[in-house]
C-alpha cells in the first residue's frame, strides 16, 4: 500500500542579527520566536537554525561573502532545500542567494504568509491571504507561483504539487488583485449583514487579543466550553471565533476569539486582515491577554499595543490586561494577586489552563459592561408568542399575568435590550 506521508522539506533558519537593531529586538528571543515560527508548517524539517551576526546589511546578498560560503558548504552538507530568513530580504537578495546557494529562499514575510495559507479556513480569510501573498509578490517575479493552480492552502514555498516556474508580469498580477477585490467584496458584504444582525443582540462584545501563543484560545475554550483548537504554537487561530458566554453575574456577553498579533507582522497582512479584526472594532471591551512569563512579555505588549493604535481602537474601547499562563511561574515570581486597581489598564493575573484567578477577571468584566436597567410593563397580545419567549429566554421578566387583552409582563432591561426587543 503505497504511503501517504507528507513530504518534508530539509530546511535551514537565519536569524540576522544586524548591529543597529539589537536593542530594539534580541537576537536569542528572536531565533526562539522564528524556530516556533518555522515549526508551525509541519512540511518543514527545520535541520538546523543559528544566529547570523551582522555589523551591517550587504546590498547585494545581506551576507558577507565569507560566511555565504561558509553556509553554503553547511546546506550542502545537511541536504537544505529551503533557507529562513528571519527579517526582510529585498527581492535582488533573494534572487542572488538563492543562485549562490542553490536552495528555495523565504523571508519572515513570506514564511507567516505560508502558515496563514496553511491556515485560513473561512472564505474570506483564504482570499484575505492569497491578495496579501500577490501583493507581497507583485515585486517577486522570480517565485514560484505554484498557489494560482491549487486549490487550498499553501503557496508552493515549501513543496506540495506544481514545482514549474510559472512567468508572471505585473499586469497578471494586478488582473489577479482585481478579481480577488471583487470576490473579498461580495464575501465583505454577506459578512457585513451577520454583523448587523449580530448588532441586533441585546450583549455586549468582548474581544480577546493579544500575541500569538498568549493562550487566548485556552482562554476562549475555559469561558465558553468551547473546543477552539488551542495548542503551543504560533497562530493556532486564524478565523475569527464567537460564543455567547453568561458570566458567574448572569450577564450575558458576546466573547470574540481573534488572530495572534506578532512582532514586524507584513504589512500586506495588517491590510488585509483588517477585515478579520473588525470583531475588535466593535468590541465594548477588550481583553488584552499576555503570557507574563514570557522573557519578551513587555516587548509582545507594545507589538499588540501598537496595532490596536493602527486599527483606531486603544483610545477608545476600554481595556483589561490579563496576564495568563501563572500557573507556569514559581509562587514567589508570580504577579501580585488581587488585581492591581490602581493600574490603567487593570491587570488580571490568571491561568487559563488552571481556571486560577479567574472569577476576579469576570467581576471586573461584569462591572465594566453590566449597564443601567430600568423597570418597563409591556401588554403582549395572546398571540405574540415568540416576543414573550424571547423575554424570558433572557431572563428578563419580573412578573406577568393574563388579562383579557392579552399578557401583562414586568420586565427589568437594559437600553440595549429594550432596543434588540423593538427590533423583533
Amino acid at each position: 500500500m503505497p504511503s501517504t506521508a507528507v513530504k518534508r522539506t530539509p530546511a535551514w533558519l537565519l536569524h540576522p542579527d544586524i548591529k543597529a537593531d539589537r536593542a530594539a529586538r534580541p537576537a536569542e528571543p528572536a531565533l526562539e520566536e522564528a524556530v516556533a515560527l518555522a515549526a508551525a508548517l509541519p512540511e518543514l524539517d527545520l535541520r538546523g537554525a543559528e544566529i547570523v551576526r551582522l555589523p551591517r546589511v550587504h546590498p547585494g546578498m545581506l551576507f558577507g561573502s565569507g560566511k555565504i560560503a561558509e553556509l553554503k558548504a553547511r546546506f550542502a552538507e545537511s541536504g537544505v532545500e529551503l533557507v529562513l530568513v528571519d527579517g526582510p530580504v529585498s527581492p535582488v537578495q533573494q534572487r542572488n542567494l538563492e543562485k549562490e546557494w542553490g536552495v528555495k529562499l523565504l523571508d519572515r514575510t513570506g514564511l507567516i504568509l505560508e502558515i496563514f495559507a496553511d491556515r485560513a479556513r473561512t472564505r474570506e480569510g483564504v482570499l484575505q491571504v492569497e491578495m496579501a501573498a500577490l501583493s507581497y509578490q507583485r515585486t517577486r517575479l522570480v517565485r514560484s507561483w505554484t498557489h494560482l493552480e491549487r486549490q487550498r492552502g499553501g503557496f508552493g514555498f515549501v513543496g506540495g504539487p506544481g514545482e514549474t516556474q510559472i512567468e508572471a508580469d505585473r499586469r497578471a498580477i494586478d488582473d489577479q488583485l482585481v478579481r480577488l477585490r471583487r470576490q473579498l467584496d461580495r464575501v465583505v458584504q454577506t459578512r457585513t449583514l451577520h454583523r448587523a444582525a449580530r448588532a441586533k443582540v441585546p450583549f455586549p462584545v468582548v474581544a480577546l487579543v493579544g500575541y500569538t501563543n498568549a493562550g487566548k484560545s485556552t482562554l476562549f475554550n475555559r469561558l465558553t466550553g468551547s473546543d477552539v483548537v488551542a495548542r503551543d504554537m504560533l497562530f493556532a487561530t486564524l478565523d475569527p471565533t464567537m460564543r455567547r458566554v453568561r458570566l458567574p453575574s448572569g450577564l450575558d456577553v458576546i466573547l470574540s476569539d481573534t488572530v495572534g498579533f506578532i512582532s514586524d507582522l507584513p504589512t500586506e497582512l495588517v491590510a488585509a486582515f483588517r477585515a478579520t479584526l473588525e470583531e475588535v472594532l466593535d468590541a465594548d471591551l477588550i481583553l488584552h491577554v499576555r503570557d507574563i512569563g514570557h522573557p519578551q512579555s513587555e516587548a509582545q505588549a507594545r507589538d499588540v499595543e501598537t496595532i490596536l493604535q493602527t486599527l483606531g481602537v486603544a483610545e477608545t474601547t476600554p481595556l483589561i490586561e490579563v496576564w495568563n499562563k501563572i500557573d507556569l511561574l514559581p509562587p514567589e515570581d508570580r504577579p501580585a494577586a488581587p488585581a492591581r486597581p490602581d493600574r490603567d489598564p487593570a491587570v488580571f493575573p490568571v491561568s487559563a489552563l488552571t481556571g486560577e484567578g479567574l472569577e476576579a477577571l469576570l467581576a471586573a468584566v461584569t462591572r465594566l459592561l453590566d449597564e443601567p436597567r430600568t423597570e418597563d410593563e409591556l401588554l403582549l397580545p395572546h398571540g405574540d408568542g415568540r416576543r414573550r419567549a424571547w423575554l424570558h429566554e433572557h431572563r428578563l421578566v419580573l412578573a406577568e399575568r393574563t388579562e383579557e387583552e392579552g399578557t401583562r409582563l414586568r420586565v427589568c432591561w437594559t437600553a440595549r435590550q429594550r432596543d434588540r426587543f423593538a427590533l423583533l
